[in-house]
């Protein structure tokens, strides 16, 4: 089994080069359908995994939910309505489909905490795709449709909660170099021009054929 993971800076392009390199190899790739399975198989709308995925809750949130379980008839709602499910199973659940994923065959897995759930497999590449600030928030704003000072927000936000979902739940540092076999500048090399060195790497690794 070969499998690659690519963590990605909000902006910088990395999910398109994750599904170029799935594409060019002929592997599966998890990405937006990761959204859809954690949601089926916790039984909550794809819209709540969304929001919360990758991101770690306020503690406004934390005392919501632990109140929700302790004393559910404190808060407002119907009485028979499902509670989200809890942080701890949103992981739990997130790192099995992860697991499962890699089980299945060859696979791209684009964040989620992979390159964390993954790190001591040795057949598995971990790929971090990067750029400059300017080059995040312009990207930013041109996909989203705003502003570049709205966007600027939007990065810096995106990334800050990246950096500490992976730390709270698997302690390790989103953006330390070490954590990962390759580091993609996406500015400069283009998104086809990432993907084509992932891609030959890959196959160098895993010595599959082009």
């Amino acid at each position: 089994m070969a499998i690659i993971t690519v963590s990605r800076m909000y902006g910088s392009g990395g999910s398109e080069v994750a599904e170029r390199i799935a594409h060019e190899l002929a592997w599966q790739l998890l990405d937006n359908a990761f959204v859809d399975e954690v949601a089926a198989r916790l039984g909550t709308p794809a819209a709540e995994v969304e929001a919360r995925e990758e991101r770690v809750p306020s503690l406004a949130q934390r005392l919501g939910a632990t109140l929700a379980l302790g004393a559910p008839e404190l808060l407002p709602g119907p009485a028979d309505a499902t509670l989200p499910p809890s942080e701890e199973r949103l992981i739990e659940v997130t790192e099995r489909i992860i697991i499962d994923a890699a089980g299945r065959g060859h696979s791209v897995i684009v964040g989620r905490g992979a390159q964390s759930v993954l790190a001591s497999r040795e057949d598995v590449l971990h790929v971090f795709c990067y750029a400059p600030r300017p080059a995040l928030v312009a990207r930013a704003a041109r996909r989203l449709a705003i502003t570049e000072k709205a966007a600027e927000k939007v990065v810096d936000d995106t990334n800050r909660q990246r950096e500490q979902y992976v730390r709270t739940y698997w302690k390790r540092s989103w953006l330390a170099h070490e954590n990962y076999h390759l580091c993609v500048n996406t500015d400069w090399l283009g998104l086809d021009g990432a993907a084509e060195i992932v891609v030959r790497l890959a196959r160098h690794k895993f010595a599959t054929p082009a």
